[in-house]
């Protein structure tokens, strides 16, 4: 905890350090205190009385106590220092605080009941363990912190994006470009703009006071908390005091809400907007915070090297960056910026839609056409997360329902831009009556009885009839359909009209019997036509189906065995080529068994 307070006046280097050095004391006199109690546990020659050892072990606290409070000015909370950690710490916490109760507990009634003198001594040893071990692991790490063997930020970070990109390749996400801000096109580029915007009298020196989100790297007003806490992650928030940089947010306050006005589709869905208008935007907007001098860990500014650029300007400006903004080569930047959309999760949605195009505006750029700010997977109402309990590595997921099935859920099962409820039987629900009833079984049945019926090669659809005309109008339209609803960012409803002429297909097959068509030769032609129909709208849906399950495309395709797998080749009916000899069927989805 006093590690991350930010540094002031009195501690201009932070507090790590500090922190390091009382934990060492703290270490010493843990390890002298184990081996205190160790020698009354045996020694039968000189031993240090028990209320020794206790007034020890109360000084220590009190001199914890006091350095903890001299350091973080605001007070200490001896119950968290206590209880609040996690993981092995946390259960040695319980382990070595239960011991050191029985074992006071014992010392106080051996002498009244000598037969608990053997129980006093057990947990006495017992104890003194538990506090050797503590006192030399917390010595070990504080001295290898202050020797700098410490994880440096980088490195720390390092691993994070090994972890983001492994998921990504996990969950077959494809990208252009992986964005670190520690790229050096990125920082030089930053750098530019900070100057730029300095030079222009957009951004200004000053001091801030105020409160600060560590986790959310966010700073709130007093009306904005909840209960005195974060508004967005709950935790607390501490008064931060320090010389920065900042940037004229209330400059812009007007042309902001101007521009919402005029281009109606700016902020999505509508909500999200109001949201803006009304708790940040109308309350009156504040200058913003764009440097901080408590740590090194950024992108310095040039001309003043204490300084280093703070969050926003640092990670919005990626957008420009990426596409060669302010470089020697900005040949993608004149091509695509403005972007079509910008994607985000719902909790920065602010920052996209104040602060970015307030910058923009600063800089004389367009703005996005549209921000749309996606909701969360929840369960039970609540957010996913390893500290409630509830979090479980997707990967998990992918390793037992495979990756299309974790994709699927997620784009078809929550209507986009609304949080949606996760469960593992959802999952599995979804999975049955969607990918193995509805898509798989068309498949395999399709392609099992063309190979039955005709050794696998595709005939034409030349003998029509009227039943054919549902199913064909549906496919030819279900294009148009799709990129509507795609541009309308209406995901589920798109993946959902997919689905409708798979499942008119599964009707299709019922209402045209092949299996009795087939057994009279004259009608070998209609058959035909009934197989060649059923193969065609499987080759749309499976293209159309892409972008959602790519895996389950590309298996659908080795059976269909055609080349006829573009994109374009979805707007016109009848892509499928006569002739076309099928691959065996594969089955695309097994049934999920589930226990009671």
């Amino acid at each position: 905890y006093i590690s991350r307070k930010p540094a002031d006046k009195k501690h201009p280097y932070g507090y790590g350090q500090a922190e390091y050095l009382t934990n060492i004391i703290i270490g010493i006199v843990i390890i002298f205190m184990s081996i205190t109690l160790i020698i009354n546990a045996f020694s039968s020659g000189i031993k240090v009385p028990n209320n020794i050892v206790m007034y020890i072990c109360i000084i220590t606290i009190v001199i914890k106590v006091i350095i903890a409070n001299y350091l973080m000015d605001e007070g200490y909370n001896l119950k968290n220092d206590i209880l609040v950690s996690s993981g092995k710490e946390s259960m040695m916490n319980v382990v070595s605080s239960f011991f050191v109760l029985i074992t006071i507990i014992l010392a106080l009634f051996s002498k009244k009941y000598p037969f608990l003198k053997y129980a006093d001594l057990i947990g006495t040893i017992i104890v003194s363990l538990i506090i050797l071990y503590t006192g030399i692991s917390i010595l070990i790490d504080s001295v290898g912190s202050i020797l700098g063997k410490q994880e440096d930020d980088k490195e720390y970070v390092d691993k994070i994006v090994a972890n983001a990109k492994d998921l990504w390749k996990s969950l077959d996400i494809s990208y252009d470009k992986f964005i670190r801000t520690t790229d050096e096109e990125h920082v030089k580029c930053v750098q530019k703009i900070f100057e730029r915007l300095y030079k222009q009298g957009d951004i200004y020196k000053g001091e801030y006071k105020g409160l600060y989100c560590t986790p959310c790297e966010s700073f709130w007003t007093e009306t904005q908390l909840v209960d005195g806490k974060c508004p967005d992650c709950g935790r607390d928030v501490h008064l931060v005091k320090e010389e920065s940089y900042f940037f004229r947010l209330s400059k812009y306050q007007d042309r902001i809400v101007k521009y919402y006005e005029e281009h109606k589709d700016f902020i999505q869905p509508e909500s999200r907007k109001n949201e803006m208008l009304n708790n940040f935007i109308k309350p009156g907007l504040e200058d913003l915070c764009v440097s901080r001098t408590t740590f090194n860990w950024g992108i310095p500014v040039t001309f003043d090297r204490k300084h280093v650029i703070y969050v926003w300007i640092d990670a919005l400006t990626n957008y420009l960056t990426a596409l060669g903004y302010m470089s020697d080569d900005d040949t993608l930047f004149k091509k695509y910026w403005p972007a079509d959309l910008h994607l985000v999760g719902k909790e920065i949605i602010r920052f996209h839609t104040i602060i970015w195009p307030a910058l923009l505006m600063a800089l004389d750029l367009p703005l996005p056409d549209k921000i749309f700010g996606h909701g969360w997977l929840v369960i039970n109402g609540g957010k996913i997360s390893k500290s409630v309990g509830n979090y479980k590595d997707p990967r998990e997921y992918i390793n037992s329902y495979g990756v299309d099935a974790v994709r699927y859920f997620a784009l078809r099962e929550v209507p986009f831009g609304n949080d949606g409820n996760f469960s593992e039987e959802a999952l599995v629900s979804r999975t049955n009556a969607d990918l193995a009833n509805i898509l798989g079984n068309l498949v395999n049945r399709t392609i099992s009885m063309s190979k039955k019926y005709f050794d696998g090669v595709v005939g034409d659809n030349s003998l029509y009839e009227q039943v054919d005309a549902d199913l064909i109008n549906t496919a030819k339209n279900l294009y148009k359909i799709v990129d509507e609803k795609m541009n309308e960012l209406r995901i589920s409803d798109a993946i959902d009209a997919i689905f409708e002429l798979l499942r008119k297909c599964n009707k299709y097959i019922d209402d045209t019997t092949p299996w009795i068509l087939a057994k009279d030769e004259a009608k070998k032609g209609r058959l035909n036509t009934v197989l060649y129909n059923l193969l065609e709208c499987i080759r749309i849906s499976a293209i159309l189906l892409e972008p959602f399950i790519p895996s389950t495309k590309e298996k659908i395709f080795a059976q269909l065995n055609t080349d006829v797998d573009f994109y374009d080749s979805v707007k016109e009916y009848g892509g499928l080529k006569k002739g076309t000899i099928l691959n065996d069927p594969t089955p695309l989805f097994a049934r999920i068994e589930t226990t009671k």
